[in-house]
């Protein structure tokens, strides 16, 4: 069965014709939206329909990256992006291996999701079976999804290597409209369960001890968030690449901290950042015919430096300001 045929089958399904429907116009009339804007301003970029859909991903990944990001840097434990990219590489690879073998048409993308999901179950399991510390069981599962994906390539005598540098290095010019809805929906997943958990989430995240206490169900949560990465980590393949993915998540919110004064200040200002870095890093991408990935991470890194000469200046007036107040207040004792 080709793609076409597949999608054709399961796009005649009412309940997953009419939801897709209404998205995929929605995802239209942000095209005609940008291209209207282009149009009038001359942006010739804002010409390519792709590059529509690619910052309308962007943008989506810029609140989705932060929004994870956020809660797994405070528990230390962003290196748990590159593991999960890597399993996702091999979901990539599991996909075409697949099609190219049976001819089925299954997305790679759908297969990643799979894929990596499993994997941040497994990451949770093994840390809770076999008491072994949360770097060891990601070290495990990231290994065992790169080597994965390796030998499925080889499989196929080398076969799926060209299809699969898209995935390893991301590509403005193959966000497709279905990706992009795609997107949507993760995005959406996402930021209603965050919403939805946001206080469990934020009690597991600085006193699991005091959450176990309190009732709440810490495994469930923290298989949650594992889970959570997994559907970010996907969802951002499709510009930043299995490579550079997990960039997204640790770097904004590392430079949020150098700035912010609470979570939530934290969170938001990360958000900001990684609007700033994804936006930036696809104009100059399409503009110099770059990377898509490597530039965004690049101009991540800068606002990450920029942000850290910043929060210096603020505590070094912080730290003038300080004396100069202690000595009005013994002044004004004296008298």
């Amino acid at each position: 069965m080709t793609p076409a045929a597949l999608s054709a089958v399961l796009l005649s399904v009412p309940l997953v014709s009419a939801p897709y429907d209404l998205l995929a116009r929605l995802v239209g009339l942000w095209s005609d939206g940008l291209g209207w804007v282009g149009e009038r301003l001359g942006i010739e970029m804002l010409d390519y329909v792709f590059m529509h859909h690619a910052f309308l991903v962007g943008a989506l990944i810029a609140v989705m990256a932060p929004l994870i990001g956020t809660f797994l840097v405070h528990r230390q434990l962003a290196l748990i992006g590159d593991a999960l990219a890597h399993t996702a590489f091999a979901g990539v690879a599991v996909g075409l291996f697949v099609n190219s073998l049976l001819g089925t048409g299954i997305s790679p993308y759908v297969t990643a999701i799979v894929v990596a999901v499993i994997a941040a179950l497994a990451i949770e399991l093994i840390s809770e079976t076999t008491d072994a510390y949360n770097d060891v069981s990601m070290a495990i599962v990231l290994s065992t999804g790169f080597a994965l994906g390796a030998v499925l390539i080889s499989l196929n005598s080398g076969g799926l290597a060209v299809g699969i540098n898209q995935y390893l290095f991301g590509n403005l010019s193959t966000v497709s409209r279905e990706n992009a809805v795609l997107l949507v929906v993760l995005f959406a997943v996402v930021a209603l369960v965050v919403t939805v958990t946001y206080k469990q989430l934020l009690y597991v995240t600085f006193d699991e001890t005091a959450a176990r206490v309190a009732g709440v169900n810490v495994p469930w949560y923290n298989r949650l968030m594992t889970t959570l990465t997994a559907l970010v980590v996907v969802g951002a393949m499709q510009i930043m690449g299995v490579i550079l993915v997990a960039a997204m998540l640790v770097v904004p919110v590392a430079a949020a901290a150098q700035l912010a004064r609470g979570f939530r200040e934290a969170l938001l200002a990360s958000v900001v950042l990684a609007q700033i870095a994804v936006l930036v890093g696809i104009t100059l991408s399409f503009r110099y015919n770059t990377t898509a990935g490597g530039t965004i991470v690049l101009v991540a890194v800068a606002v990450y430096v920029a942000a850290v000469l910043a929060g210096k200046v603020q505590s070094r007036r912080v730290g003038d300001e300080t004396p100069e107040r202690a000595d009005g207040a013994e002044s004004s004792t004296s008298d």
